[in-house]
């Protein structure tokens, strides 16, 4: 058997197991679709995701959800303004034996997991919420001068309300360019928001059950690195990335006026998987520019900002992303 056949084989036998996942997570998060395909991209990916919400839209739910389809060992931290960093990633305690001799000994924290939920995270001081930089990236925390490696595969989804902003912290550039995706996660509709009525106030509730295994979640991330990207999805994507940067010859006006600072190569690495991720779960062999386009919302809108004049303007970004992309778009179509 080829790798071509061997990978055609391998992507048919997943599309099966991605329905049953979305599936299974459906009985339990009802509806918004979007959402749950932008959070199983992240897993997909072996990415990170920031679920951004109001209160009551299903986001813990979501997470601990996806810890159970995807068979993951999961935790949850509740940020707070008193959390420190040793209530993420662990402390080293003095332990003494039954002979009388003490030894240091590492209790882990809840960051040794496969899934981690950090829930409200922007409500940490930036001193905790940088103890996730190097376990976001990295995949290891170092304590008392030790590396230790997390949990494989290993994940962060964080929440974090819009509205309230009294005691909360906003994450820096740099820990906000970790995440792959930020998901935005609406109301719901009329009729999903039945649909969650009649589900949730009865006398029982749906389950979610386990469809992956962490080993088959791995399998899958590797198969997704392995689909082909066409010469024209590439091109669209670094021609996006590069139209968003405001000091970029490609930029059009509108970008130069409005944007502080544009995407950097993460976004567009970030970009080459997610289209991937996105072409996966509609059973497709291949991505093309409809999933660059799909994708470069939650993909960009959190790696750039406006600048002061564009937002006393009242400008909004999430507009001007897809403005260039119509731009990029026509200009593609034009070569």
């Amino acid at each position: 058997m080829t790798d071509d056949t061997d990978l055609l084989a391998g992507l048919e036998a997943l599309e099966g197991k991605l329905a049953q996942a979305r599936a299974s997570i459906t009985r339990r998060f009802i509806g918004q679709e979007r959402v749950v395909d932008l959070s199983l991209s992240a897993l997909l990916c072996g990415g990170h995701g920031l679920l951004i919400g109001l209160p009551g839209l299903g986001k813990t739910r979501l997470v601990e959800t996806l810890g159970t389809v995807m068979g993951l060992h999961t935790n949850r931290v509740q940020f707070t303004p008193d959390l420190m960093p040793a209530d993420i990633l662990g402390s080293e305690v003095l332990e003494t034996a039954e002979d009388g001799k003490r030894a240091f000994k590492f209790i882990e924290g809840p960051v040794f997991c496969q899934l981690l939920m950090a829930d409200e995270i922007n409500r940490a001081s930036p001193r905790t919420q940088s103890a996730l930089l190097q376990a976001m990236q990295e995949r290891t925390v170092t304590v008392a001068g030790v590396s230790r490696p997390l949990g494989t595969p290993f994940h962060v989804l964080a929440t974090q309300n819009p509205i309230e902003q009294e005691g909360t912290y906003p994450l820096p550039e740099a820990q906000l360019d970790r995440f792959l995706v930020q998901i935005e996660v609406p109301y719901p509709d009329r009729d999903t928001e039945r649909a969650i009525l009649l589900a949730t106030t009865g006398a029982t509730e749906e389950a979610a059950h386990g469809v992956f295994t962490p080993d088959e979640l791995i399998a899958a991330q590797q198969m997704l690195r392995r689909m082909p990207v066409g010469e024209k999805v590439m091109e669209a994507i670094l021609d996006l990335v590069r139209a968003c940067r405001p000091e970029d010859a490609s930029a059009a006006d509108a970008v130069r006026a409005s944007v502080a600072w544009g995407p950097g190569p993460r976004a567009a690495q970030a970009l080459m998987l997610t289209v991937r991720a996105r072409a996966m779960l509609q059973g497709r062999l291949a991505p093309d520019s409809s999933d660059v386009a799909a994708m470069a919302q939650p993909v960009l809108g959190h790696r750039m900002a406006l600048n002061f004049a564009a937002r006393a303007r009242g400008e909004s970004l999430p507009d001007l992303i897809a403005r260039t992309v119509e731009d990029v778009t026509q200009v593609q179509a034009a070569a």
